[in-house]
C-alpha cells in the first residue's frame, strides 16, 4: 500500500482517488473545500497557490499527482492554477520534508498550436498560439526543473458522467456543422484518470505522453453520430455571421490528430477506444433517467 498525494483532488482527481482506494492505497486529496472529496480520501483543506496556508502533509508522501483546474478562463487564472499552483505545491512538499518516488501531472494538448489536422505525438514541436497552452508549458518546465521523477500527461478534452453536454446539445438541435474539417481529441474520465494512475506505478515511464483516445475524431461525424443515436434530426451546417464567427473560433483553438500509441505501448489498455463508446454509455444513463 502507498501513500499518496493528489493537489487539486476534483473531476479527475476524485476518479483517481476512487481506483487508488479501490486497489489499497492511502489517498489524501487537496482543495479548498473537502467536502467534494469522494467517501474515503483523507483531506488536506487548502490553496496550493498558498503553501503557508496548506495543512500538513502525511507522514510519508510516495507519490504525487497534479490535477489543478483553473478557476475560470482568464490568464490571471491559468496562471494562479498551474504556475503559482504547482510552484507552491513543490514548495509544500519541501517543507514538509517530503521527496516523492515519482510525480504525475495533468497537461493540456492545448501546448500544440497546430490546427491544419496535422499529425501529434509526443515528439512533435509545441506551439501554443493562447495563454493556456504557453501557461501550461511552463508549468510542464518548472515540474522538470524541480528534481523529482516526474510525468507529464496531455490529455485532450476531458468528458464522462456529469459533462453531457454535447449530448444535451445534441438533443436540443442546437449541434451546428462548421464549414471546415476539424480534427478533435478527446478522452473520457475514467481513462485519464487509469492512465494517470497507470503510469504512477508504472517501472520505467516515459517523460511525457498524450491522454487522448485511440482516434482523432472529425467533428462533424461526431455530431452526426450524436444525433443518429439519439434519433433526432441531424446536424445543419452553419451559415452567414455565425458561421465566420465559429470558423475564428476553430482556427484559434485548432485542428490536429493527436497519437495515443505512446501510451498504449506502455501497456495501458483504455476502457473507451473512442467517443463511440464513451458517448454511448452516457447516453444509455441519459435516456435511463
Amino acid at each position: 500500500m502507498a501513500q499518496v498525494v493528489i493537489a487539486g483532488c476534483g473531476y479527475v482527481g476524485n476518479a483517481l482517488a476512487g481506483m487508488l482506494m479501490n486497489e489499497g492505497h492511502e489517498v489524501y486529496g487537496i482543495r479548498r473545500s473537502v467536502d467534494a472529496l469522494v467517501e474515503g480520501v483523507k483531506g488536506i483543506v487548502g490553496d496550493v497557490a498558498r503553501p503557508d496556508a496548506l495543512g500538513p502533509a502525511p507522514a510519508r508522501v510516495e507519490y504525487a499527482v497534479f490535477t489543478v483546474a483553473a478557476d475560470e478562463g482568464t490568464e490571471q487564472a491559468y496562471r494562479r492554477a498551474y504556475l503559482d499552483g504547482l510552484a507552491g505545491f513543490l514548495e509544500w512538499l519541501a517543507d514538509e520534508g517530503q521527496r516523492p518516488r515519482r510525480i504525475v501531472m495533468a497537461s493540456s494538448t492545448s501546448v500544440y498550436g497546430q490546427r491544419r489536422g496535422e499529425p501529434i505525438d509526443e515528439e512533435s514541436p509545441t506551439h501554443p498560439t493562447q495563454f493556456r497552452g504557453e501557461t501550461l508549458l511552463a508549468s510542464e518546465g518548472l515540474l522538470a526543473a524541480s528534481g523529482i521523477s516526474s510525468v507529464v500527461v496531455r490529455l485532450g478534452g476531458i468528458y464522462g458522467p456529469g459533462r453531457a453536454g454535447l449530448i444535451e446539445r445534441a438533443r436540443e438541435g442546437r449541434l451546428r456543422l462548421r464549414a471546415e474539417e476539424h480534427f478533435t481529441n478527446r478522452i473520457h474520465r475514467d481513462d485519464a484518470a487509469g492512465l494517470i494512475r497507470h503510469l504512477l506505478f508504472l517501472r520505467k515511464p516515459e517523460a511525457l505522453y498524450l491522454g487522448v483516445d485511440d482516434r482523432s475524431a472529425e467533428e462533424a461525424e461526431v455530431f452526426r453520430w450524436l444525433a443518429k443515436e439519439l434519433n433526432v434530426e441531424p446536424p445543419v451546417e452553419e451559415s452567414g455571421e455565425a458561421a465566420e464567427v465559429a470558423s475564428r473560433g476553430r482556427r484559434a483553438v485548432g485542428s490536429k490528430r493527436c497519437s495515443n500509441q505512446r501510451a498504449r505501448d506502455s501497456g495501458y489498455r483504455f476502457r473507451y477506444p473512442s467517443f463511440r463508446e464513451g458517448y454511448g454509455e452516457l447516453i444509455r444513463a441519459v435516456q435511463a433517467d
